[in-house]
């Protein structure tokens, strides 16, 4: 089972970003109606089921943008900063959906349940996530602020920096 799951994952990590799309500045837009489903097994519309004043969403195309979330993550806590926060794995693609199960439920074995509510996997719009915000240098956690109209006032593709985090607290007047 083991070797199945390595073989699954490494196809995901060649095909997950399979379609390549310019990088784009999405500051000013709407954030695009897609839908998603928790760890929990809950389907989410997007980005209607947000309802803070501020969310922040921090998108990732390829699994090695986790180290890149993490830190994210890490910067919000230790700042204190007080908003709702998601990752949104987002795979886009017919094959990944094919195995989308196999592939939750290996993020689920290494994630605690507590943390479940916060992860909402995206396949069958991951194309239409990746168009709207590029996926060059896939690896780069996309970092996007939504305010309670849901539209985006602070975006990041370029990693984690002090100064990144410091510019997000900023848009949210922390």
């Amino acid at each position: 089972m083991m070797k199945f799951l390595f073989i699954m994952l490494s196809l995901l990590l060649i095909s997950g970003c399979a379609n390549q799309y310019p990088n784009q500045n999405p500051i000013g837009q709407n954030f695009p109606e897609i839908s998603g489903e928790t760890l929990e097994q809950q389907t989410v519309q997007m980005p209607r089921h947000f309802n803070g004043d501020y969310t922040v969403l921090l998108v990732g195309y390829k699994q090695d943008s986790q180290f890149d979330i993490d830190r994210w993550l890490i910067g919000l806590d230790m700042t204190n900063t007080v908003v709702d926060a998601y990752e949104l794995p987002t795979i886009g693609g017919m094959f990944p959906r094919m195995f989308e199960t196999v592939i939750n439920n290996g993020m689920r074995a290494g994630i605690p349940k507590e943390l479940w509510q916060g992860v909402i996997t995206v396949y069958q719009d991951g194309d239409t996530l990746q168009a709207f915000t590029g996926n060059q240098n896939p690896r780069n956690t996309r970092v996007i602020l939504l305010d309670k109209n849901h539209r985006i006032i602070y975006f990041n593709d370029v990693g984690f920096s002090v100064a990144g985090l410091n510019a997000l607290r900023a848009a949210m007047g922390q």
